[in-house]
Formats: C-alpha cells, sequence, structure tokens
C-alpha cells in the first residue's frame, strides 16, 4: 500500500473530531538492527479536545502496520515552543497534510518555518524561564555542598542560555544546539567548553560560569521577558499570580513564572502593589503586579 491510499483512508473521512491529520513515512531501514523496528508509517490525529496528550495506537491497514499517534493540539504547539519531543515535531513539519480544518495545521506550520517575532518572543520567554530556574537550582545546591549536582544543572542551565543566543540571531534551535552555537563562535560556547574541559576543579568551574550567568540574566532581562512585559501592560488594572498563571500565553511556563516574576520585581522592570481583598469573609492583603 503506497501513500496516497494512506493518504485517502486517514483523509476527511477518519476521525472526525481531530481537526487535522498527517501522515509521515519513515525513511526505509533507517534503524536497521535486531532491537529496533520501527513502523512504516506515522499517522499523526490533532485534537482541539482530548484528556490524555498522547494516545497511541497501533493498527493494521491492508497488510501494513501503523502507529497512530492523536496528539491535544495545545502540547503540539508546547512541543514545538519548548523544542521537546523531537520525532513528535518532525512527523508534524515533514508528513503530508492530508486534513487541515480551517487551515490551522498548515498555518502553525508557517509560522514555526518563519520563526517570526510573536513565535520569537514565546521561545525566548520559555528559554529564559528555564533557565532562571535551573540556574537557582545550581546555586542551591552549591550553597548545600552539592558539587556534581550544582555541575548538572549549570550545564543544562548553559543549553537553555545557548537557544537564548540562537533566537536573537533569528536562527531556530535544533537539538544539536552546541553544534549549531559552536559555528558562531559565541561567549556561551567558550563558557561551555569552560565548563566540561578545564583542568579547574569542579567547583571552581561550575562558580565561574555561575559568575557569568549571572551577569548575563541581569542583562538580558527584559529583552527575554518582552512577552510577559506586554502582557503586564495589555490592562491598567494590574495582574495577581494566580491570572497570570492562566493566561494562555504563560500556561507554558506556569511552573517558573513565581520566580520569574520575584526577578522581574527585584530588578525594577515590574511593579509590585500591594491590594486589599476579601475572600470567604475575611480580608487580606493581595500582591499585584503591572509594568510601565
Amino acid at each position: 500500500m503506497d501513500l496516497s491510499n494512506l493518504s485517502f483512508i486517514y483523509g476527511e473521512s477518519f476521525d472526525v473530531d481531530a481537526i487535522g491529520t498527517i501522515i509521515y513515512r519513515q525513511e526505509a531501514h533507517k534503524f536497521d538492527g535486531s532491537l529496533l523496528h520501527d513502523f512504516d508509517f506515522i499517522v499523526l490525529a490533532i485534537h482541539e479536545e482530548q484528556n490524555a496528550e498522547l494516545i497511541v495506537e497501533h493498527t493494521l491497514v491492508g497488510d501494513l502496520p501503523c502507529q497512530i499517534l492523536n496528539v491535544r493540539a495545545d502540547s503540539l504547539q508546547r512541543w514545538l515552543i519548548a523544542g521537546e519531543k523531537g520525532d513528535m515535531v518532525r512527523y508534524f513539519m515533514e508528513g503530508e497534510i492530508v486534513k487541515d480544518q480551517d487551515g490551522k495545521l498548515a498555518m502553525l506550520r508557517k509560522e514555526y518555518n518563519e520563526f517570526g517575532q510573536p513565535l520569537r518572543d514565546r521561545k525566548m520567554l520559555y528559554e529564559f524561564s528555564r533557565f532562571l530556574s535551573i540556574y537557582v537550582e545550581a546555586k542551591r545546591y552549591m550553597q548545600a555542598g552539592y558539587v556534581i549536582d550544582a555541575y548538572q544543572c549549570v550545564l543544562d542551565s548553559l543549553k537553555h542560555w545557548a537557544r537564548i543566543e540562537l533566537i536573537e540571531r533569528e536562527v531556530l534551535p535544533d537539538k544539536a544546539v552546541w553544534e549549531q552555537v559552536k559555528e558562531l563562535n559565541t561567549a556561551i560556547f567558550k563558557l561551555y567548553e569552560e565548563l566540561t574541559q578545564s583542568t579547574e576543579t569542579i567547583r571552581q568551574r561550575v562558580e565561574l560560569v555561575l559568575l557569568a550567568c549571572e551577569f548575563s540574566v541581569m542583562s538580558k532581562m527584559a529583552e527575554c521577558s518582552a512577552l510577559l512585559l506586554q502582557i503586564l501592560r495589555s490592562r491598567p488594572k494590574p495582574w495577581s499570580i494566580e491570572e497570570l498563571i492562566h493566561h494562555p500565553e504563560l500556561i507554558m511556563i506556569r511552573n517558573e513564572l513565581p520566580i520569574v516574576m520575584r526577578k522581574l520585581v527585584n530588578r525594577s522592570l515590574v511593579k509590585e502593589s500591594v491590594v486589599w481583598s476579601e475572600a470567604a469573609g475575611y480580608g487580606s492583603q493581595s500582591i499585584r503586579y503591572s509594568a510601565e
């Protein structure tokens, strides 16, 4: 059975609840070996409403084994922004679109390929929030004397900072981020080499990179947080942290958002105000956030 027959089978009549369907053909014998026998065809069905972010089905179409991946649309968008689930992203970007309700999949592909400012702002904020969270964790490990754990955190945080450098240059980060950064010969790659290849002790290497990261964070915080600052300015009324956590543009960083907000307040990029509120009959003071 060829791809055209599969396209017919998994086209408009397949899974009416899906907003779109993509068929991806694996390269023949790409993973030859006794430990792995992959499916020749992957069917990616995207849903706007689905309880689980991923539901996997294995089925036969004629004598052809197929893997059907039912994916929630918001999960797919998160993977595109975060650079996660590389296989899923590849299926989405390279497969044949055989169903596309309202052209949503084609539009999302176009946005990702063009890597315009809105997508760059979302990716920049995501990478910065992950960098900041892991960086703070590394400092806590160092204070507790867990140098090896701090080393691993610093290595992870540098990778997020490397992605930020690529995004600043309008380069879409891929999985081989260090190969991308190496070609640019940037300061972050020199830090990576210092951390991984220096003859100094692990503690000395970690302390050096943490100090460099601290400076980098402070110098580019406003640029990296542009999307968040834009949301804070989008209305005259200050925002509660709960409102921000559930904002559709910020859901991806909801776990890191509290620490990002505190850092922005400390650097006077975000204004903090106290509002009196009453909940369940008890008066309390609630913190709100705004930006000029």
